[in-house]
């Protein structure tokens, strides 16, 4: 006879594991906690990516915003030239040379034209060379090396003073004062030419204020006159003249030239007095 069962009760093997369902719960749990926490995680990266993307993005654009200004007003009136300085003159007139780069007034310093600077400046022989400095916001600084002359060669026109490369710098009818007259062999593009100016180069100012006369056939027999005494000086070829020089000036003093007729220092190692 079957057993009945008690009301309410149920059998063993059909009542459900209550260990199995609080498991499944957990997991599920732990799975939704998980993806909670991934969320977050993925938006927190996200947001500091963003972030940082935006800091590099104004500091580019603010990099962007201060070249374009920048070169934006070096090309604009506000750094525009007002004026205009010559410097490194002794014998050139610096208002003169001024005046003649007025055209530059006006333009803003980045396009200053060097060209039309060069020509301007052509018209002044005495300048060798030169160059500009931009000072911001208004003045434009232009630094000139002028020509050296090395003395005065006899022409058809007059004297005519010319440098160490042969530029004529000026003429006069009459022989200018300070400069000695040069006496050189097939002119200018001679090398007894190039020789003689070497050699009047390399003289200390000293020595350079009393030479009256420069010679050279060759250039090898450069012969200096000095002042009113009409001392010649054999300084042979334009080799070693820095040392020559020293060895003349030491002999001028022992023997001045109203006490000397001759100085020979073609061998800087045994200048001679006569």
């Amino acid at each position: 006879m079957t057993p009945l069962a008690r009301p309410g009760s149920m059998d063993a093997a059909a009542q459900p594991s209550v260990d199995g369902g609080a498991g499944l719960r957990d997991v599920w749990r732990a799975s939704r906690a998980r993806r909670r926490v991934m969320k977050a995680e993925v938006k927190r990266f996200t947001v500091r990516s963003r972030r940082r993307r935006n800091i590099w993005i104004g500091v580019g654009a603010a990099i962007l915003v201060t070249v374009v200004g920048t070169a934006g007003a070096a090309y604009s009136p506000l750094f525009a030239v007002e004026r205009i300085d010559v410097v490194g003159t002794s014998q050139l007139d610096a208002a003169a040379v001024t005046e003649a780069l007025n055209g530059q007034l006006g333009t803003p310093l980045a396009l200053v034209d060097d060209s039309a600077v060069k020509a301007a400046l052509v018209r002044f022989p005495l300048v060798e060379s030169y160059t500009l400095e931009a000072r911001p916001p208004h003045d434009l600084v232009v630094n000139v090396v002028e020509r050296t002359p090395i003395g005065a060669m006899q022409t058809a026109a007059g004297f005519t003073v010319v440098d160490a490369a042969g530029v004529a710098l000026s003429t006069t009818p009459d022989a200018p004062a300070g400069q000695p007259v040069l006496e050189i062999a097939e002119g200018t593009g001679s090398a007894a030419f190039h020789a003689a100016g070497r050699v009047v180069r390399a003289l200390p100012d000293a020595v350079r204020s009393q030479v009256t006369g420069v010679t050279a056939s060759t250039p090898d027999d450069v012969t200096l006159t000095l002042g009113a005494s009409g001392s010649k000086v054999v300084w042979g070829s334009a080799d070693r003249s820095a040392e020559k020089a020293v060895v003349l000036d030491r002999l001028m003093q022992k023997s001045p030239p109203d006490r000397a007729k001759e100085y020979d220092v073609t061998s800087p190692e045994a200048g001679v007095v006569r």
